[in-house]
């Protein structure tokens, strides 16, 4: 609900601010009093975009600003969130507009964009005016009338999440049939080089150990010479070095007994006999096992070959590089395999969820369908009433692809003349009939339709005696549901008022100014009778204007 504007700077408005009530707020003036100029400044908080012509004082900046009462508006509190911006029972949109033209907007005080500023107003202000692009003519608009006729809110949940469900298991599945072609380009050389690394089953360290392994048989004979000098030394020469050490150990050892470092020198020469004595045995040992094998040469070559062919062609350095790539080659494959299987149980889970989805799109059809004839009737009604009598509604739904909210293109047509030529109401171009077919529309929906304030300007145009007064009637009821601001000229619509503005030109110094204020009841009475007859009103416009107000 819009509490109060507050006006600063703009056209021929110096300051004013203005409360609004919580019901029917009916603005009258005469005509070039400024009450399109109160639309423009409210424009501003809306979104539309500022021009610094508009300043009454140049070298001042325009400031206009907007007081909301949220009234647990989920859908606000939703956008608050998305757009991180601070929430509190009231709103405060602000937009200020310097002498340079630059212009800035505000709510609650944190900087917005224009963008945001339009989506937020959207959810707390519907403003028709003449020749603009009505919400009547969008399709969201439409679909959310029919639903509201039809209750259909818990219906077009389910549907919402299986649809959200269907969604995302395409896209997933979309990922999965990338994922497979992307496989299918590289599988067949992925698994040529799988098959290569597998066929020849290198092991850890393998080609590490047969490189050493190859150093010592073609060094064997040079090995096995070095190997037999050393053993023949310690053990089975003329005077072999073991049979030395132990002699000179026992010519020390006579001597022990008379020397106290003697005794410490021996126990180390008989340590390294032992350490000599071990030598020698592993040198036989060693000695024994290695040979000159022309087979194992051409082996280990063969397999050398084929191991360094692989370090080449996948550039490594190592057996375990190879054998990393080997496990990846695997993982590759096994993936593809598994995306395969993923692929299958996917599509089977989309054509699941779709043919549940097509279900409920069918109840959604069927629920709409079955409001239309209704509201065209209903629709058809209240446009006889308020002075449309030729003017037709017609309801169209039609299959449509699968989106968020069925299966249905749905469209409203006009035929404003019985001409049998029923166009989409987004090319008709007259405003003040559009406006009271939105009237009428929303009059029907609105205990259904979580609406904002809706403020209607001169929704009286072409229009006058009874036709007026039912406009009024249903402005009236309308606004016990939800708050309505409507610019007219018809008395019978003033008569409706929970609250009356008039809007008037003042003169301040040498300067015309708008200025605004709140009629009380006599004041009314005598407005809604100079809007019948005339400035000076006549005693039968006067009785007529009381029984508007009173009666």
């Amino acid at each position: 609900m819009l509490q109060r504007i507050q006006i600063q700077n703009y056209a021929i408005i110096d300051a004013l601010s203005i409360d609004f009530s919580q019901r029917l707020n009916i603005i009258t003036g005469e005509t070039g009093a400024g009450k399109s100029i109160l639309m423009g400044a409210l424009s501003l908080i809306l979104g539309d975009r500022a021009d610094s012509a508009a300043l009454l004082q140049r070298d001042k900046k325009c400031v206009v600003e907007g007081i909301f009462a949220l009234a647990g508006k989920k859908e606000v509190a939703a956008f608050f969130a998305e757009h991180d911006l601070d929430a509190d029972e009231e709103v405060v949109i602000r937009r200020e507009v310097a002498p340079s033209g630059k212009s800035r907007a505000f709510v609650n005080d944190t900087p917005v964009n224009l963008e945001q500023l339009r989506g937020l107003s959207s959810l707390l202000v519907d403003l028709h005016r003449q020749f603009d692009t009505l919400e009547l003519g969008e399709s969201d608009f439409q679909r959310e009338v029919l639903d509201a006729l039809a209750s259909q809110g818990g219906v077009l949940e389910e549907y919402r999440g299986i649809y959200r469900q269907w969604q995302a298991a395409s896209r997933e599945l979309a990922t999965l049939k990338e994922q497979q072609a992307q496989f299918n380009k590289e599988l067949d050389y992925n698994k040529f080089l799988f098959d290569e690394l597998n066929e020849v089953n290198l092991q850890e360290n393998e080609l590490e150990e047969l490189d050493q392994e190859l150093k010592i048989l073609n060094n064997s004979e040079g090995i096995k010479t070095a190997l037999s000098k050393v053993y023949y030394e310690l053990k089975e020469g003329e005077q072999p070095l073991l049979q030395q050490l132990k002699t000179l150990q026992h010519s020390l050892q006579t001597y022990a007994a008379y020397h106290p470092e003697l005794s410490a020198l021996t126990e180390r020469m008989s340590s390294v006999q032992i350490e000599l004595q071990d030598i020698a045995g592993e040198v036989d040992r060693i000695n024994e096992e290695v040979g000159y094998d022309p087979r194992r040469i051409e082996e280990i070559n063969e397999r050398l070959s084929a191991g360094y062919k692989l370090l080449k062609k996948h550039g490594a350095q190592t057996t375990g590089a190879l054998l990393e790539i080997y496990r990846q080659l695997q993982h590759k494959l096994q993936d593809s395999f598994q995306v395969d299987a993923g692929i299958a149980a996917g599509e089977k889970e989309v054509a699941r969820l779709l043919q549940e989805a097509q279900k409920k799109a069918a109840v959604l059809s069927k629920n709409r369908q079955a409001q239309t004839a209704p509201l065209q009737e209903k629709v058809n009604k209240l446009l006889k009433q308020v002075g449309m009598p030729n003017a037709r509604l017609k309801v169209q739904v039609s299959p449509a692809a699968l989106d968020p909210f069925g299966a249905d293109a749905i469209d409203f047509l006009f035929d404003a003349n019985k001409s049998e030529r029923f166009e989409p109401i987004r090319k008709v171009a007259s405003g003040g009939e559009l406006s009271r077919l939105m009237l009428c529309i929303k009059s029907l929906v609105a205990e259904s339709i979580n609406l904002p304030t809706l403020i209607f300007d001169e929704i009286d145009t072409g229009i006058s005696g009874e036709a007026a007064r039912q406009v009024g009637i249903i402005l009236k009821g309308l606004a016990k549901k939800r708050q309505v601001i409507c610019i007219t000229h018809q008395p019978q619509i003033a008569g409706k008022a929970d609250a009356h503005y008039f809007v008037y030109k003042a003169v301040k110094g040498e300067a015309i100014q708008t200025n605004i204020r709140l009629l009380n009841q006599d004041e009314r009475i005598n407005a809604i009778a100079q809007m019948l007859s005339g400035e000076k009103p006549t005693a039968a416009a006067l009785e007529n204007a009381r029984e508007m107000v009173l009666g």
